[in-house]
């Protein structure tokens, strides 16, 4: 008798699909708390005992942790803001990483329809991030 995880039947390929799209979101997401953690550990560590703004008038701040060139200079310079928005970002990036790759698995199944089916939904949200950061 042969056990499912030894065959190469289309259904033992779909569940090694499933198992590698499971593993690549529970590290995205693993990965993304705990830089977020870890920045946000730092920045109370640095800034916990400030005194609280006052909020009745309005200060911007430094747009450098809205940008990924800002996040990546802020990050490589340990500074706690950029770090807890690399976080964000890195769980913003998990389900499109999710997406490119349910892609290529698809691509590797010669699976025409879902191929094309991810190709468009992977290029609606590319564009729509590019269109964001770019206007």
């Amino acid at each position: 008798m042969v056990s499912p995880e030894n065959s190469d039947s289309p259904a033992s390929r779909s569940h090694k699909m499933q198992d590698l799209i499971g593993h690549a979101l529970r590290i995205g997401v693993v990965t993304a708390c705990i830089v977020a953690i870890a920045g946000g550990i730092y920045y109370l560590a640095a800034h916990g005992f400030e005194p609280i703004p006052d909020y009745r008038e309005f200060h911007s701040e430094s747009a450098s942790f809205t940008t990924a060139r800002g996040i990546w200079h802020g990050v490589t310079h340990l500074q706690a803001k950029e770090w807890m928005q690399l976080g964000v970002v890195l769980l913003i990036f998990t389900p499109v990483v999710r997406v490119a790759l349910s892609l290529v698995l698809f691509l590797r199944e010669r699976d025409w329809l879902y191929v094309a089916i991810t190709a468009i939904v992977l290029g609606v949200i590319l564009g729509n991030m590019l269109e964001g950061s770019l206007g």
